[in-house]
């Protein structure tokens, strides 16, 4: 029962907490019970729950007020009330300050049972919600559209076009590049960038589960599907979904998200009628959609719905004068991160980071940056802190030639990395003696 959800029930009335506990429990529910607000609220402190059913009248407690000391404790969870039919005005009341629902006694088991299903659904999006919006945080507190490039500025003047729009964007380019930068950078100057952004990428999508995620589905309308459950369509729902890798989504699942784009409509799974929705659409895909669809692995209809405006990003070597500006971006925000005083990187360094064709564009730019912070000695980042492929093609390419005192230095120190500073085995790897590799490790003052 690790994935079950828990359930508290107050009530001064020992038959109505048997028969609820008796009832309601089931293998993905936790029915715990409390014959009074004092215990109610011991148990609340001790242990965690997703919804808690209160009477409002208790002999040693009033509802109303331990509704609030739940809230206040988790804002997320959500409690439902109890309630007599003369105390109707207190349930409305209850309504108003933050309770989920209420029920009359007497009460129908089947209505107890939905009210709290629903209940724990709300939790389920609220605590989701946050996570995205958290995710969505961290990432665009890292992203930034960075260089001053021709294409660059093409693309920020293309983003402050679309931008206060609610047009769906294809972003398009190589993998690393920056997609998902632009995606941020267009749901920040959008008029919904105070309302849900949710990112997702299709290519981590279950391909038997993907409907479902982007959908939901309701209860038994799969093996499997033991409760209710909304997608993304619900989570995204006045807000912006981001659709990463777009080209990934299976021709099944692409007939739903075009009905989606064309109608606002979507249908849960093993649902009959249709629910409509507000979303503003990005996407972005390293694929060639033209040629998918021309192979029949991307609907037509859908390509062109979804290419309404294309945002083309640029690999990184054609766009060679942003490097620098890029490096100092990612040297702030790694030292940061790192928790290292600000690291300096030398003139050499920098042409030889420029001099590179970067196939794994900017993901690749910033991980070299990361290893090279690591490798920093003095707080300056030298080229004898670079991966020696980049070192070998600056000179190759005729950029920055180093001498080979240089890079006999940075073949020793890379041997002593790697041999976790045993000189004996450096030395053998390097095929020197060890008397010799004591005097170049003097020379270059690597002790």
């Amino acid at each position: 029962m690790a994935n079950a959800y828990k359930v508290l029930v107050i009530d001064d009335e020992e038959s109505i907490l048997r028969l609820l506990q008796h009832e309601l429990s089931t293998e993905e529910r936790i029915v715990d019970t409390a014959p009074s607000a004092a215990i109610g609220l011991e148990k609340f402190s001790k242990g965690h729950y997703d919804v808690v059913v209160s009477d409002i009248r208790l002999p040693d407690g009033d509802g109303l007020d331990m509704l609030v000391q739940f809230k206040t404790a988790y804002p997320d969870i959500e409690v439902v009330l109890i309630t007599g039919h003369g105390n109707i005005d207190n349930a409305v009341e209850a309504m108003r300050i933050g309770a989920y629902d209420y029920l009359t006694k007497p009460f129908h088991l089947d209505r107890v049972e939905l009210v709290i299903e629903r209940a724990y659904q709300r939790v389920c999006l609220q605590r989701e919600n946050r996570s995205f919006r958290h995710s969505n945080q961290t990432v665009a507190a890292s992203s930034k559209l960075v260089g001053n490039s021709a294409p660059i500025k093409q693309i920020k003047y293309l983003i402050g076009r679309v931008a206060p729009t609610d047009v769906a964007v294809l972003i398009t380019g190589e993998s690393g590049v920056g997609k998902d930068v632009v995606a941020h950078t267009i749901q920040e100057q959008s008029e919904r960038n105070e309302r849900p952004f949710i990112v997702k990428n299709c290519a981590t999508l279950q391909k038997e589960l993907m409907r479902s995620e982007l959908f939901g589905h309701t209860r038994g309308s799969f093996t499997g599907a033991t409760d209710n459950r909304d997608g993304l369509m619900t989570y995204a729902d006045t807000g912006t979904l981001f659709l990463d890798e777009i080209g990934e989504l299976p021709l099944e699942v692409q007939g739903g998200l075009l009905r989606v784009l064309e109608a606002k409509m979507y249908r849960r799974m093993g649902e009959k009628n249709e629910r409509h929705v507000d979303i503003r659409f990005l996407f972005a895909t390293s694929r060639n959609l033209a040629e998918e669809v021309e192979a029949g692995r991307f609907n037509e209809a859908l390509y062109h719905r979804i290419n309404v405006f294309n945002i083309s990003v640029p690999p990184l070597c054609e766009r060679k004068e942003d490097i620098p500006l890029l490096v100092e971006h990612f040297l702030g925000r790694m030292s940061i991160a790192m928790r290292r005083e600000r690291l300096t990187i030398t003139d050499k360094a920098v042409q030889c980071l420029t001099n590179y064709d970067w196939p794994g564009n900017i993901r690749e730019l910033r991980n070299v940056l990361e290893r090279s912070i690591i490798l920093a000695e003095g707080g300056v980042i030298t080229n004898q802190a670079l991966p020696r492929e980049l070192v070998e093609h600056a000179a190759d390419q005729g950029g920055t030639v180093f001498s080979l005192e240089e890079l006999e230095r940075e073949h020793i120190q890379r041997a002593l990395q790697f041999y976790d500073g045993n000189r004996l085995q450096a030395a053998k790897a390097l095929g020197i003696g060890r008397k010799t590799l004591y005097r170049k490790i003097e020379k270059f003052g690597l002790g």
